[in-house]
């Protein structure tokens, strides 16, 4: 009998809905103190993480209710919701094309 592996699972910031930490777009703050959006594919860049679902409204409600700002207790910059907005329209629209 195969043995059923558990998925991780964390909450996005904008919506409150838990998802697959797969399917999520991370936001980390290093060490460092720099906040970078983690592209890598398993989500494994050092520091304090939020996540983001690759949804507009997530997104939006977000960045307007400055969530992201305390779930990383520090300002985020505009350079790094612009690329923030990028990688969640890319895997939205990805997403999209897997449906079709």
């Amino acid at each position: 009998m195969p043995k059923v592996r558990k998925v991780p699972m964390r909450m996005c910031v904008g919506c409150g809905a838990m998802r697959p930490k797969m399917e999520m777009v991370r936001v980390v703050r290093t060490p460092q103190g720099e906040v970078k959006v983690d592209t890598t594919r398993s989500a494994k860049m050092s520091g304090r993480g939020a996540y983001v679902e690759p949804r507009e409204e997530c997104l939006e409600a977000a960045r307007k209710g400055r969530k992201l700002d305390r779930a990383l207790e520090c300002e985020v910059p505009e350079a790094v919701l612009a690329e923030l907005e990028q990688e969640v329209r890319r895997r939205a629209a990805a997403a999209q094309a897997a449906r079709a």
